[in-house]
């Protein structure tokens, strides 16, 4: 008998800027993203230049004792991957057999993905009220995964009703849950608002996670996302802004196996015993039993009757089908009443 197809949740390992703008570590990230089991390996493109202003300061999490007054720029503009890091990032995926995936953070870095043809594109939280870019991602008319951190439902219809006018079908669009707080409190993480999303926009769900351990995308995962990201590295005290909240090897790997056991243990939906439990039917549950000596024609009643384990023979459902008949046959203590005919054998529930 062949099994239903599990309704597998692809699984993005999100290594981001965590390769601290060194290749050799890029690939070691990216090792680590196959071994996991992960379907997909994730970065980050952008040049500083064209995402941030030299004075803008850094976000909370961002700031560490060792570069107190760095600007944001400065942290940024040592992350960059330019084109060729990226093309022999996407080189060293196809030997890993893993997708390569890169979240686009300007226009040019748009471009530059459409250029190296990647399979589908990330919208990241911080562009979804960014209407030229948008439009710039959806004309590519490739499947988006587009991360919802800080917006609104409203904010999320509009970015949605722009992709799907730039050219991108609406069942191209995945739509991820996230909450932009690094790491987030697992009380603001609000997986509740991802299936609210499913119902109110009517598009395929995720979850992008930056809360710290692997519960929450597990608990996703039973909720019915499609989709899970979540950040990693290859040690949390390696510096740089997201090193801190983000797995290591072997929490993401648990995480990769945990998705897949929920997976598995969703089933089909249908209510019958499963291959595995058949056996203990009869073990677990119970027969009719004669709980003393009972004659050939004398009445069946509360005081010779029992239900006792196996299970193998009459139902105790039909115990009041028997009370008030009359015995077919002798039974000694402990037998398992056999009848021949008793109306029918109806359940009753009364």
């Amino acid at each position: 008998m062949l099994k239903k197809k599990i309704n597998k949740t692809v699984i993005i390992a999100e290594a981001g800027v965590n390769h601290n703008g060194n290749i050799k570590i890029a690939k070691k990230l990216i090792d680590v993203a196959a071994a996991s089991g992960a379907d997909i390996v994730k970065f980050q493109a952008f040049s500083a230049n064209n995402l941030v202003t030299k004075s803008a300061t850094k976000a909370k999490y961002q700031k560490n004792k060792n570069n107190p007054s760095e600007t944001q720029y400065e942290m940024l503009k040592k992350l960059e991957l330019n084109f060729a890091d990226n093309k022999k990032l996407i080189s060293y995926c196809k030997r890993k057999k893993i997708e390569f995936l890169s979240s686009p953070f300007d226009i040019e870095s748009i471009k530059m993905l459409k250029l190296l043809k990647i399979k589908r594109f990330k919208i990241p939280s911080g562009e979804i009220t960014n209407l030229p870019y948008l439009h710039e991602v959806a004309k590519n008319k490739k499947p988006i995964i587009l991360s919802t951190g800080m917006a609104t439902l409203e904010e999320v219809r509009k970015a949605i009703s722009v992709i799907i006018k730039a050219g991108t079908p609406k069942n191209f669009i995945t739509v991820l849950q996230c909450n932009t707080a690094y790491p987030t409190p697992p009380h603001d993480i609000n997986l509740n608002a991802m299936l609210t999303i499913k119902k109110k926009l009517n598009v395929k769900i995720g979850l992008s996670d930056h809360t710290l351990g692997i519960e929450v995308p597990l608990a996703a995962v039973a909720l019915g996302a499609k989709i899970i990201e979540k950040h990693f590295t290859l040690n949390k005290k390696l510096q740089g802004p997201d090193h801190k909240s983000s797995l290591e090897p072997r929490e993401l790997k648990n995480m990769v196996n945990g998705i897949r056991k929920i997976e598995q243990a969703m089933g089909n939906g249908t209510k019958k015993p499963s291959p595995s439990e058949l056996e203990n039917i009869s073990v677990a549950r119970k027969s009719i039993i004669a709980s003393k000596k009972i004659k050939k024609g004398e009445i069946f009643t509360t005081k010779n009757l029992t239900t006792k384990r196996p299970g193998d023979g009459l139902s105790p459902m039909f115990f009041n089908n028997l009370l008030g008949k009359k015995s077919e046959r002798n039974f000694k203590e402990n037998d398992k009443i056999k009848v021949r005919k008793i109306l029918h054998l109806n359940y009753l529930y009364q």
